[in-house]
């Protein structure tokens, strides 16, 4: 093959890519797909998304009102 310095950028890249690619170990998604949805689960009790965030700590939340005469 021909020295590194001598290859263009995309060459590189294609390279890198093609190596990561053999690197790679198939996941079984079922698998993966049953540990991301007992994770989350397990996560449920802290998740702001599913039980809302307290109006104390919520940075977000209207300072005031307006008014518009």
């Amino acid at each position: 093959g021909r020295m590194a310095q001598d290859m263009t950028e995309k060459e590189l890249l294609k390279m890198e890519l093609d190596q990561l690619k053999e690197n790679l170990v198939p996941w079984q998604v079922s698998k993966t797909a049953k540990e991301i949805k007992e994770y989350i689960e397990s996560m449920s009790a802290e998740d702001p998304l599913l039980k809302g965030v307290p109006e104390d700590k919520n940075p977000f939340k209207e300072k005031g009102g307006c008014t518009i005469s």
